[in-house]
């Protein structure tokens, strides 16, 4: 009979019968503690990529309150997609509608977000999504706080009230300030006349201001004519250089003059990288998330961010008195992109161009597809000199 096995006829059989070969208790105990070292350097692992995958999703998530939605949620920007994907009525709302042309921004923005978002489970999606909104959230406090106290310097400079409007105070902006109240009066007022200032201030029915008013600050020179209200509207320099506070550098805002002649400030910014003295030198916004040309979503921002900084409000919300800034923000982002017609999608084309040069300059290498590669001299040369080539083929 085996060893292993139990002789029940004797009492000493009724001990198991180890068939174990002794090694030494060293031995044994390095090879544990190898196994558990095995184990953490997994974990770290783990961590390491698990906080990778945090910051890359966080860095990322930076771009989207500046250029794609300012106040929906993502999530009802996927869900308004997976809609339109499910159902085949075509029957969609206004804010459907929105809501729609925000996902087809944000894929724009973070083009390997839709296909993402089809290879992960809903757990792993939240997780995603939340770390995307941290990003968010994070870039918008960082631009509400740098435009804090750079428009109470710009509007000193403009307007010299007195007192001068301090950067870390805004208990004395709005419309308790000259200053202030005259570039957030809306536009068909005369903030000089005393009875529209006295009735916005008291906040009287006949003078509610609201986002159904564009504010003056929107306007070239300050200034709107009532008898053609588009003429100079986005056009004012205290937005211009809002934008460029935001997504060049507050140092290049102060260069809002021209044309944009000569002005290249990525290219700027990359050879100031490069700089022999190897100092550190901060990547621009616009560097980073690769915007070459102004958006109608980075302008309707700035217009938020612009306002905010111009208000006695001091933290960041969707409701100033009547003001609603969600709906203004839809408002800006609406005379871009829901023009009545081809006259005016033409005006669109040509501010926008506009905004581009003031902020980017005059040149035009992201325009340079290959389509319109194709129909220039060297392309056509090398089509012209392959059909010689083919006709000599042929005549051989």
């Amino acid at each position: 009979m085996s060893a292993s096995r139990h002789d029940s006829g004797n009492p000493q059989s009724q001990d198991v019968v180890s068939l174990s070969l002794q090694t030494s208790p060293d031995a044994r105990a390095k090879r544990k503690i190898a196994t558990l070292l095995e184990d953490i350097e997994i974990l770290k692992q783990d961590k390491a990529t698990k906080n990778r995958k945090t910051t890359y999703y966080v860095s990322q998530g930076r771009a989207i309150r500046r250029m794609v939605i300012l106040y929906n949620p993502i999530e009802d920007l996927v869900k308004e997609n997976d809609r339109r994907c499910e159902e085949t009525n075509d029957d969609s709302t206004v804010d459907q509608d929105r809501l729609q042309r925000g996902y087809i921004e944000l894929s724009k923005v973070l083009p390997w977000l839709h296909e993402k978002l089809a290879k992960i489970d809903n757990e792993e999606s939240e997780d995603m999504i939340k770390k995307l909104k941290r990003g968010a959230d994070s870039a918008r406090g960082d631009d509400t706080g740098t435009l804090k106290d750079l428009v109470a310097t710009w509007v000193n400079v403009e307007y010299s009230p007195i007192p001068l409007i301090m950067p870390g105070d805004k208990h004395h902006r709005g419309f308790v300030s000259n200053a202030c109240g005259k570039l957030l009066c809306p536009a068909e007022w005369h903030w000089e006349d005393a009875l529209v200032k006295a009735g916005i201030r008291d906040r009287t029915t006949a003078f509610i201001v609201s986002e159904n008013s564009w504010p003056s600050f929107m306007y070239e020179n300050y200034t709107a004519d009532t008898k053609n209200l588009e003429r100079g509207l986005m056009k004012s320099k205290l937005l211009l250089m809002g934008f460029k506070a935001i997504f060049t550098s507050p140092s290049s805002a102060n260069e809002v003059d021209g044309e944009g002649d000569g002005a290249d400030i990525l290219e700027n910014n990359r050879r100031a990288q490069r700089r022999s003295d190897h100092a550190k030198v901060k990547t621009c916004v616009a560097s980073i998330i690769g915007m070459r040309k102004v958006t109608p979503r980075t302008i309707a921002y700035t217009a938020c961010q612009i306002r905010f900084a111009l208000s006695s409000i001091t933290s960041w919300r969707a409701v100033d008195g009547d003001f609603d800034y969600h709906l203004f923000w839809n408002n800006v982002v609406d005379f871009f992109e829901d023009a009545p017609g081809p006259a005016a999608q033409a005006r669109v084309r040509e501010l926008l161009e506009w905004w581009t040069r003031k902020v980017f300059g005059r040149n035009h290498r992201q325009d340079l597809t290959p389509d319109v590669i194709s129909q220039m001299s060297v392309s056509a040369l090398a089509v012209q000199r392959q059909q010689m080539e083919d006709a000599a083929f042929d005549s051989d």
